[in-house]
């Protein structure tokens, strides 16, 4: 089973292995530059991921019934899981500047590719259902926990920071992006076809065009010259989140699909958006593209290993 899982982690996470190590690639041979990089990310961050939000939500199947409770704890967990990375975070990395980056990367999971992957893959389409609602809440509460602790590094929190805040959220392109998927799914407004065709080939641009931005921003030296910082985000990614979480559902009496897809959503890699919001709203880019490198490759073992600890104790069909 162990070594079926690692398989399947590979299957998964390689491409995105690839795609980064190719963006890494493609920057030191000089085939793309630093222009080229800032350009792409800010069209990934304004156009093509609010577009793959907005349509993954007007696309969903209505006929799903939500489990508030599940919903409901999942939020839950997350914030709390946030408040326990924020005040470990102040009370042992120095490094102010960065805490909103370390942060983001140690409680933002890839849920919408790798961890719906994960999901298809053990439960099928019914897991599917349940876990792309889960996605679309937590999807919101990931972009504005992370627009707040963004937000907290550049700034302080008064009454002139607490606007500047409220503004970044209420104008953050991903957060509008499936404000407005909600509008049109809840009042059933119907898209022209060819709006949804052209949309779609934005929304397919969006992981390698993020990953290879993320991938050209890689650097070994500064892996080494931030690897305190990134190792500490990526523990809580990797280790605690899913530990944390998934017992605190079990623990909850959850059923055991329930408990699978929370272990699967949170022991996901750190998303490449978080790169791209980081870039964007003037973190620390290169922190972040270590932090989602060391992630990716950490999950193929961490994954593995706890995918192999569930089904052992026959938490997967």
């Amino acid at each position: 089973m162990f070594w079926q899982s690692l398989s399947f982690s590979f299957s998964v996470t390689g491409p995105i292995c690839i795609l980064l190590f190719l963006g890494y690639f493609l920057k030191r041979i000089k085939f793309i530059n630093d222009a080229f990089v800032d350009n792409a990310s800010k069209l990934v961050f304004k156009v093509t991921l609010p577009t793959l939000l907005f349509l993954s939500i007007i696309n969903s199947d209505q006929s799903v019934e939500i489990n508030s409770s599940y919903i409901a704890f999942g939020l839950v967990a997350n914030i709390a899981f946030f408040l326990f990375i924020t005040f470990a975070c102040k009370l042992f990395i120095k490094d102010k500047q960065n805490h909103g980056v370390i942060i983001q990367g140690g409680f933002r999971s890839n849920t919408a590719i790798i961890g719906l992957a994960y999901v298809a893959n053990v439960y099928g389409d019914s897991g599917v259902a349940l876990a792309a609602i889960y996605v679309a809440f937590t999807t919101v509460l990931y972009n504005i926990l992370a627009v707040i602790c963004l937000t907290s590094t550049q700034s302080k929190l008064g009454l002139a920071g607490l606007r500047d805040l409220l503004s970044s959220i209420a104008k953050n392109p991903l957060i509008i992006g499936i404000l407005l998927g909600v509008l049109f799914l809840t009042l059933s407004i119907k898209m022209p076809p060819v709006l949804i065709s052209t949309g779609q080939y934005f929304a397919n641009m969006t992981l390698p065009l993020a990953l290879l931005c993320t991938g050209a921003t890689l650097n070994l030296g500064e892996l080494r010259s931030e690897g305190v910082n990134t190792w500490f985000s990526s523990v809580f990614k990797l280790l605690l989140a899913p530990i944390l979480i998934t017992g605190s559902a079990y623990l909850w009496g959850f059923s055991q699909l329930e408990i699978g897809l929370l272990f699967f959503m949170t022991a996901a890699p750190t998303a490449a958006a978080s790169y791209v919001m980081a870039r964007s709203m003037g973190g620390n880019a290169n922190l972040a593209a270590n932090i989602i490198a060391t992630t990716t490759a950490g999950s193929l073992i961490t994954c593995s290993l706890g995918i192999s600890i569930l089904h052992r104790f026959n938490f997967f069909p």
